[in-house]
């Protein structure tokens, strides 16, 4: 396969008045072109962490972090900062217009299509009818634009049924416990693959 992102032997160590706490532990992996990839731990284990690094938004104590040349990407905190009076474009621009740069340039640049998706927990605030439904919308979406993602979330099922691997991390200090190619039969969208006779034994 052909590889938009690597991580190699990623750590990340906090300073705290206690002394130094060990967040993410020597973490190694690849993102496919197209690949769906959902990363699965418990709360507080150092995933939205690990976004944050490949985001930019913290920084690795250690490691590597490869991007294939030209790709972007884009991010979904897991908590929302959004002004509801404002149209969702309009609170992407409003860092232009505090600075007062908003030109057709960068707010075209603003709504870049990304080619790396991450999204933290995408689906938590919705109740488990809402999320079934709302996954299968943006995992259509996702085929459909032929998109790299990377999924935070804790729960097993829902990245069983909309990921293509899932990568299953230890508690704090977070590495990789465990690995799963996830091949499921007539594999389409996450409720049909919630049918999947092998659903179950993931």
């Amino acid at each position: 396969m052909n590889k938009i992102l690597e991580i190699k032997n990623l750590s990340k160590n906090y300073q705290t008045i206690k002394g130094e706490i060990k967040a993410i532990d020597n973490i190694s992996f690849a993102l496919d072109n197209e690949e769906v990839l959902c990363i699965v731990g418990s709360s507080g284990c150092g995933k939205s962490t690990l976004l944050n690094i490949l985001a930019g938004l913290d920084n690795k104590t250690s490691g590597e972090i490869k991007i294939k040349d030209g790709c972007t990407m884009g991010y979904m905190l897991q908590d929302d900062a959004l002004f509801p009076w404002l149209s969702i474009l309009d609170n992407a621009c409003l860092g232009l217009d505090i600075k007062k740069i908003k030109t057709k340039k960068n707010i075209e640049f603003v709504a870049l299509k990304p080619d790396i998706l991450m999204l933290d927990e995408p689906f938590s605030a919705l109740d488990y009818v809402s999320r079934l439904s709302v996954s299968d919308d943006v995992l259509k979406i996702i085929k459909l634009e032929k998109k790299s993602v990377i999924i935070i979330t804790h729960d097993l099922a829902e990245a069983i049924s909309v990921a293509d691997r899932v990568i299953v991390l230890s508690k704090r200090p977070a590495k990789i416990k465990s690995v799963y190619e996830i091949n499921l039969t007539n594999k389409s969208t996450p409720i049909n693959n919630r049918k999947a006779k092998e659903f179950g034994y993931y």
